[in-house]
């Protein structure tokens, strides 16, 4: 365990003396990875978030996460990849991502300590967080730029890991997202379901981020500025977890 980050550097901006952040080294079979807390004073769910391939445990996104949710009463824990820690570029394959993940699970079930936990990540680790819920006991799942397909190849769907929960699931998709925009992935959920099992019912949720590519940036000329991206998906991931605890 590393020590304590001084109060004063947190991203949440509480009081100083009433926030137990840290950084936790863990070790994994592909090499230490990191648990990055962002403590509630008085926590009553854990949201426990993964990077995405490009390896950003600070993207805006999961930033804004981090620095809201622990005032409203969410512990955020953003876990850093081996591979990112050592320094590399690329991500491994999927299987060795759900390794470095799932080495992370008792240190972070230790955090919840019992209390609701949430999975989520943005881009490749919400396809971890999707493929591994129902191992580490999560009540549900967020999911920030679901990688629907590779892009300009929507015959390599990945929907298959979008239905694996069977919790119940918030995706925030951009409208300009190449990976699978938020039509899409509605379209694919729908045609998905009715082909595997009709009777089937399934709570995905799909927000659109409008005028958002796959990192959640926008264009000048977009609807929503950044700073309003970070508010709706801080709001919108809010409400989600809301309604659960």
């Amino acid at each position: 365990m590393s020590a304590g980050r001084p109060i004063s550097s947190s991203p949440n901006g509480r009081d100083s003396g009433t926030v137990e952040d840290m950084d936790l080294d863990v070790p994994t079979p592909l090499g230490p990875g990191r648990l990055v807390i962002d403590a509630a004073d008085e926590p009553r769910a854990v949201l426990w978030i993964g990077h995405g391939a490009g390896g950003r445990k600070d993207a805006a996104d999961t930033l804004a996460l981090a620095a809201a949710l622990p005032g409203l009463g969410i512990t955020v824990v953003r876990f850093e990849q081996p591979w990112r820690l050592a320094g590399r570029s690329v991500a491994p394959r999927p299987a060795a991502l759900d390794v470095g993940w799932m080495a992370a699970a008792p240190q972070v079930a230790e955090i919840a300590a019992g209390l609701p936990l949430i999975v989520g990540g943005r881009s490749a680790g919400a396809r971890v967080a999707c493929r591994t819920a129902g191992d580490v006991g999560a009540v549900a799942v967020v999911c920030l730029a679901f990688p629907l397909h590779p892009p300009g190849r929507p015959e390599k769907s990945r929907i298959d890991e979008l239905l694996q929960p069977t919790v119940p699931v918030l995706v925030l998709q951009g409208e300009r997202d190449t990976f699978g925009n938020a039509e899409e992935v509605s379209a694919a959920i729908v045609e998905a379901t009715r082909a595997s099992d009709p009777a089937a019912t399934r709570d995905i949720r799909v927000t659109a981020v409008p005028g958002a590519d796959h990192s959640m940036t926008v264009l000048k000329s977009s609807p929503l500025d950044a700073p309003t991206v970070a508010r709706l998906v801080v709001e919108t991931v809010r409400g989600f977890i809301d309604e659960l605890v």
